[in-house]
C-alpha cells in the first residue's frame, strides 16, 4: 500500500503547532503594545504636571525596574534578541529552557513596559521577538514532536513572528529571520517559517486592522537628484549607527579598568545617573526623548511634527542611557525615531527634498548602522511606511551605511553579544544581554 507523508498525523500535528503559536505569538504581540502604550501614556500625564518630575521619576524608576530585572527576573535585561541568537546555538536543550522560559517572557512584558511609565527611551518590537520565541520553544516542549533539529525552527519561526505581527509587517518577519536570527536559510526549514509568519500576521490584523506603522507618505524623490540624500543619510546613518552599537558592545561586555569595575560594583548608583541623564536631555528637548519615539518619527515622516534639530542626537543619547542602566527593551522603535530625526535634520542643506523622505532615508541609514542588516532595514521601513516610491534609494543608503558601520564597529551587535552570552554561560548573572 502506498503511503502519503502528507496526510501523516505527525506532519499534521507539526502544522497545527505551528499555526496555532503563530496566533499565540501575535496576541501577545499585541497584549505588549497595549501595555507600552499604556506606559508610555502614564509618563506622558506625568510629566504633563510638571517637566521637573522626570528628575524623580526617571532615576528612581529605572533602578526599580533593575532591581526587580536582577531580583526577580535575572536573564530578562535588554532587547531579548541576543538570546534568541544563542539559544538556536545552544547544544542543551536545558539551556535553551532557561532562555526562552515563559516566565522571562512574562517579565519581559512587565519590565519593558514599567520602563516606559518612567520614560525609558526603549522599545518593544525587540523584546517580542525573545516573547515568540519563548511561545514557540514552550509549544514544542509540552507536544514533544519527535522530529529532528524542530526546536530550533520553533525558535526561528517564533522570533520572526514577533517581529512581523509588532510591526505588522510579515514580509519584514522572513527577512529577518533569514539575515539577523540565523544568517542563515535552508530549504526546508522556509515553509515552516513563512506559514508561521503569515498566520501571526494575520492575526495581528484581525485583531488591530491592517495599518502602517509609521503612517504613510506621499514622499518622492527624483533619482537624478537623490543621489546626494542617499549618500549623506547613508554615510552618516553608518557612523552613528555604528558608533552606538559599538558603545553598547563595550559597555554592556565591559568597561576596562576603574570606571567598569565601579559600574559592576554600584549598578543602581549607575542606572540613577543615567536616569538623571535622560531627564537632562527630556527637560533640553521639550520632553520629546522619552518612550519609544513612535509618535515622534510618524510626524516627520507625514510632515506635522516640529521637533527641534537636535532631536535624533538626543534620542540617540537618551536610548544609549536606557541601554546601558540594564533594565530590559529593545533598540527598534528608538532607532527608527532617531533616523528619523536625523533625516529631518538635512533638510536646511538639500533644499527641495521632502522632509519625509530624508526622514525615511535617514531610517534605513542609522536602522543600517546599529544593527547592519540592510535586506531587513529597507523591508522593515518600506512595509511600515507603504514607501515603495523610494525602494531604490533606500537600498542605496543601506548598502553604503552597512559599509560604513563595518567600518566602525567590524563584528554586528547583536551577533557579538549573542557569543558572549553563550561564552559566559547562561546560568550565571549575566551583564552582557542588556542589550
Amino acid at each position: 500500500m502506498i503511503r502519503y507523508p502528507k496526510f501523516s498525523l505527525k506532519i499534521w500535528l507539526h502544522r497545527m503547532l505551528f499555526w496555532g503559536g503563530a496566533v499565540l505569538v501575535a496576541l501577545a504581540a499585541m497584549l505588549f503594545e497595549r501595555t507600552s502604550t499604556l506606559g508610555n501614556h502614564l509618563f506622558s500625564q506625568a510629566i504633563a504636571i510638571h517637566p521637573a518630575l522626570a528628575f524623580v521619576i526617571t532615576p528612581l524608576g529605572l533602578v526599580g525596574v533593575l532591581w526587580l530585572t536582577r531580583r526577580v527576573f535575572p536573564g530578562a535585561q535588554g532587547s531579548g534578541i541576543p538570546q534568541t541568537i544563542a539559544a538556536m546555538k545552544l547544544p542543551v536543550l536545558a539551556d535553551r529552557n532557561s532562555v526562552l522560559s515563559l516566565r522571562l517572557a512574562a517579565g519581559k512584558v512587565l519590565l519593558t513596559s514599567l520602563g516606559l511609565c518612567v520614560g525609558a527611551s526603549v522599545g518593544r518590537e525587540g523584546p517580542t521577538v525573545q516573547i515568540g520565541a519563548a511561545i514557540m520553544h514552550a509549544l514544542g516542549r509540552w507536544i514533544r514532536l519527535p522530529i529532528q533539529e524542530i526546536d530550533r525552527t520553533l525558535i526561528l519561526a517564533g522570533g520572526a513572528a514577533g517581529i512581523a505581527a509588532a510591526f505588522n509587517t510579515p514580509l519584514a518577519g522572513i527577512v529577518f529571520a533569514i539575515e539577523e536570527l540565523s544568517r542563515s536559510f535552508e530549504e526546508r526549514t522556509s515553509g515552516t517559517v513563512l506559514t508561521t509568519v503569515i498566520v501571526s500576521g494575520v492575526t495581528a490584523m484581525a485583531v488591530v486592522g491592517n495599518y502602517t506603522y509609521f503612517g504613510r507618505t506621499d514622499a518622492v524623490l527624483d533619482l537624478a537628484a537623490a543621489w546626494r540624500p542617499v549618500l549623506i543619510c547613508g554615510i552618516c546613518g553608518g557612523l552613528l549607527g555604528g558608533l552606538f552599537a559599538r558603545i553598547l558592545i563595550a559597555v554592556t561586555l565591559g568597561l576596562p579598568g576603574r570606571a567598569g569595575q565601579w559600574v559592576k560594583d554600584h549598578p543602581f548608583v549607575f542606572a540613577s545617573l543615567c536616569g538623571l541623564g535622560m531627564a537632562v536631555l527630556g527637560m533640553s528637548s521639550g520632553n520629546s526623548i522619552y518612550g519609544t519615539g513612535y509618535e515622534e518619527a510618524k510626524g516627520l515622516i507625514e510632515g506635522k511634527s516640529e521637533l527641534s534639530a537636535s532631536f535624533g542626537l538626543m534620542k540617540l543619547a537618551a536610548t544609549m542611557l536606557s541601554y546601558v542602566s540594564g533594565i530590559p527593551g529593545g533598540v527598534f522603535a528608538p532607532s527608527l525615531a532617531v533616523g528619523a530625526g536625523l533625516g529631518a535634520n538635512l533638510v536646511p542643506w538639500l533644499p527641495g527634498a521632502p522632509i519625509g523622505a530624508l526622514a525615511i532615508l535617514g531610517m534605513v541609514g542609522y536602522f543600517t548602522g546599529v544593527v547592519q542588516a540592510p535586506i531587513t532595514a529597507v523591508v522593515i521601513v518600506m512595509e511600515m511606511t507603504s514607501s515603495q516610491s523610494l525602494t531604490l534609494p533606500l537600498m542605496a543608503a543601506a548598502v553604503i551605511a552597512y559599509g560604513v558601520s563595518r567600518l566602525v564597529c567590524p563584528n554586528p551587535m547583536y551577533r557579538t553579544l549573542a557569543e558572549a552570552f553563550i561564552e559566559r554561560g547562561i546560568r550565571r548573572e549575566p551583564r552582557m544581554d542588556r542589550v
